[in-house]
């Protein structure tokens, strides 16, 4: 497989919004809270990109998955109940998914992977990421993947599970 982890562009809205879509009715399914208020949207998508913030997993010309990716830029996160591993720069991810066709391929772990790379070429070395409490594979991908759990956030007033991975500064 010849993946590609890059910038999403406007014109990516359409394919990211059906995986997105699927990863709603996903954990729907699960019994899961999570992304059952409306978010996230098309708009959030679109915000995303706009920022620099959205990126797409690739297999060649294909969309297979999605994710926010932020540096320094979580304000939910100065007030943890719990406490960090670092205090420094740090990169967020969130509102990862991946697409229907390629599930059960790690692929939510390789796009972890990606972002790693995406943080210590910027000269970052923390990671921080949440999920709602009843997000069992996403909580599994994070402590499978070297994250520590944290503590708790909170968005639109539920709590969420907070994780961060310190990554090893290469000299």
């Amino acid at each position: 497989m010849n993946y590609l982890f890059k910038k999403a562009k406007l014109s990516d809205i359409a394919p990211i919004w059906e995986i997105l879509q699927h990863a709603i009715l996903r954990r729907k399914e699960d019994g899961s809270t999570q992304w059952q208020d409306g978010y996230p949207n098309p708009d959030v998508v679109q915000k995303d990109i706009e920022k620099g913030e959205g990126f797409v997993l690739v297999d060649g010309e294909t969309i297979i998955g999605y994710s926010a990716v932020l540096i320094n830029d979580e304000p939910a996160y100065d007030k943890i109940e719990g406490k960090w591993l670092t205090n420094g720069d740090f990169v967020v991810l969130h509102r990862v998914a991946i697409s229907e066709k390629y599930l059960g391929k790690g692929l939510a772990k390789k796009i972890l992977k990606y972002i790693e790379e995406f943080a210590v070429n910027n000269n970052i070395y923390s990671i921080k990421a949440d999920t709602n409490f009843d997000n069992i594979a996403m909580m599994k991908i994070f402590e499978n993947s070297g994250y520590t759990y944290c503590g708790e956030v909170y968005f639109r007033g539920s709590p969420r599970k907070a994780y961060e991975k310190v990554l090893i500064k290469q000299d």
